[in-house]
């Protein structure tokens, strides 16, 4: 059983431990000694009455509740004072704002059990006004009050053993206290909240309060439920700790609340409440369910690769394959084979006929990613496919047939390609039969919120780590930076942040160097990796930015100007991460 043993030390009785318990539970308690001067005030009382406590302590409790007449039951009231057994009356705050307030009033004791004051318990709109005339006043322990709130409440010993379970946290966990009482706390959290009794026992050994705003709870059932808790040292007389106090809230409606709000702003795994992003969702439902050709532009990083996904998922191909070809990856003299394969004895090495990615799409979709660098007779071919819907693998007299949804993508501008005759003006209007433009992250700023929020979830998850708090600093720095590299790069900051941080809160110091001066112009490089490596490492990374920012971070020029192939500038570019 759970003791509280205040002491008197003069006329103030010690309950301040209690009374900052009540002050979580937003309860209001005041004590009064036996002159019936008010001797300590929480600050929930202090709201509740209007009162500061240095108003309140030192004077006669009736000078305080002007007006409020003593209860029946108070130990100090005379026979000549007006009482009252109706546990609700109505109390005005500094604004003559009217509380209808429940109380109730215990007598507190002292190590020899004599009477050495009372302390009253306020609480506005409260249950527990029915259980006033049960609560027998000579106990010295508040376990009744706590047994009838509306938050799930429990305690442990020094072993970690539980001692007390509320009727709430019976609720919760859909334990009964016979199943649980005496059973290590660890058996409510089980390794899905194996934090929550790390933190529990951080408390009991330094005395010092925590709190948990994502915490995991098993409940009887085996299901794992959201928890929001508060942990706090219980100590004795002696100010000594015996053990700990948890009071948790169930969040699953709070959580579920929030996933709705959030599935407003989510197609599939794309999120956005900004006007451009709710037009493009509108659009994929209108576009989705067509076989039609879809052109997607917008600079890198800013979700092409899944954007093209998601409209592969919600069409009538989702049970197909959606094959991915990046245009700019793959060398010239490669790239018409990757795309439609070849027979038997083509070219030298060629044992075997190997199908193309056209192939391998059929009845599927195809992603024709950086399409913008597809070389010019190659762009020929994919036209006849366009077409036709048939081509030939390299060094075969059949046709091969397909039927393939394209869907293609560019960082540049494919119209401009066409104005300088950099690609074939047919094809791009047979690409372009839907064109989706994403916006830069600049420029939907109102979507940054629930990017960093779901993109936190998301690394955590598959971490297997609980997602740590955002502080208003970072969350100033995340949403006034300009994102050169659009959501890539805020996906690259925080998982930055989230390997970096060992604590409960993301801090300015866990993110990147250059995230706190204003980023240059194209692609930052991070410090890092602009500082690392040897002197000959850092002389060619210098060449590559000097040649990449020449050519405006164009691949093939900037390989053309190197004396090297794209891949093994994408290999170099990856090396000294110089990757948008």
């Amino acid at each position: 059983m759970m003791e509280i043993l205040p002491a008197k030390i003069g006329d103030r009785i010690l309950c301040d431990e209690w009374l900052h318990i009540l002050d979580e539970l937003n309860i209001g308690a005041f004590t009064v000694n036996t002159a019936r001067q008010v001797s300590s005030m929480n600050l929930s009382a202090q709201a509740l009455i209007g009162l500061k406590d240095t108003e309140a302590i030192g004077k006669d409790c009736r000078e305080v509740f002007v007006g409020v007449p003593c209860l029946a039951k108070c130990p100090f009231r005379t026979s000549r004072e007006v009482s009252t057994d109706e546990p609700v009356i109505q109390i005005f705050d500094e604004d003559e704002t009217a509380h209808f307030v429940t109380r109730m009033a215990t007598q507190v004791l002292g190590p020899d059990n004599r009477i050495v004051g009372c302390m009253t318990i306020l609480q506005d709109h409260s249950p527990i006004a029915d259980l006033i005339d049960r609560i027998h006043y000579e106990e010295r322990s508040l376990k009744i009050i706590l047994d009838n709130l509306d938050v799930g409440i429990f305690t442990i010993d020094r072993g970690s053993h539980l001692t007390f379970f509320n009727t709430e946290a019976e609720k919760i966990s859909g334990y009964s206290r016979r199943q649980i009482l005496g059973k290590d706390c660890s058996a409510l959290f089980e390794d899905e909240g194996a934090r929550e009794v790390s933190l529990l026992k951080e408390t009991i050994a330094d005395g010092q309060s925590r709190s948990s705003r994502q915490g995991k709870m098993i409940t009887q059932d085996g299901v794992t439920i959201p928890i929001r808790a508060n942990y706090m040292a219980l100590r004795n007389e002696k100010g000594n700790v015996i053990g700990g106090l948890a009071m948790f809230h169930d969040m699953t409606l709070v959580h579920q609340l929030d996933q709705a709000m959030r599935d407003r702003y989510t197609y599939h795994d794309m999120i956005g409440k900004s006007p451009a992003m709710q037009k493009i969702f509108d659009m994929i439902n209108v576009i989705a369910a067509t076989d039609a050709t879809i052109l997607i532009e917008g600079s890198t990083g800013t979700g092409k690769d899944l954007l093209a996904k998601v409209i592969h998922s919600a069409s009538r191909r989702a049970d197909k394959p959606l094959v991915k070809v990046n245009c700019a990856a793959i060398p010239d003299n490669l790239l018409e084979s990757e795309m439609f394969g070849y027979v038997q004895g083509a070219f030298t090495g060629a044992e075997r006929d190997k199908p193309g990615r056209f192939q391998e799409a059929d009845g599927g979709s195809i992603f024709l990613d950086e399409i913008g660098d597809l070389p010019l007779p190659l762009q020929a071919k994919l036209l006849r496919v366009l077409e036709d819907k048939e081509f030939y693998r390299l060094g075969s007299q059949h046709t091969v047939k397909v039927n393939v949804r394209i869907i293609s993508a560019s960082n540049r501008n494919l119209g401009r390609l066409v104005e300088k005759q950099l690609f074939r003006e047919d094809l791009y209007y047979r690409l372009n039969v839907f064109r989706i433009e994403l916006p830069e992250l600049r420029d939907r700023r109102v979507d940054l919120p629930l990017l960093i929020g779901h993109i936190l979830r998301r690394l955590c998850v598959a971490r297997n780590v609980s997602s740590p708090e955002i502080s208003e600093k970072v969350m100033e720095l995340l949403l006034n930076y300009t994102y050169p590299g659009n959501v890539r790069e805020l996906e690259n900051i925080l998982e930055h942040a989230l390997i970096i941080c060992q604590e409960d809160k993301i801090l300015p110091t866990h993110l990147p160097e250059y995230l706190h001066i204003r980023p240059a112009a194209g692609p930052v490089v991070p410090t890092a990796v602009a500082r690392s490596g040897s002197s000959s490492d850092n002389k060619e990374r210098d060449k590559l930015l000097a040649t990449l920012q020449r050519h405006n971070w164009h691949r093939k020029r900037s390989a053309r100007a190197l004396g090297m192939d794209r891949t093994t500038l994408w290999r170099k570019m990856k090396k000294y991460g110089l990757l948008d």
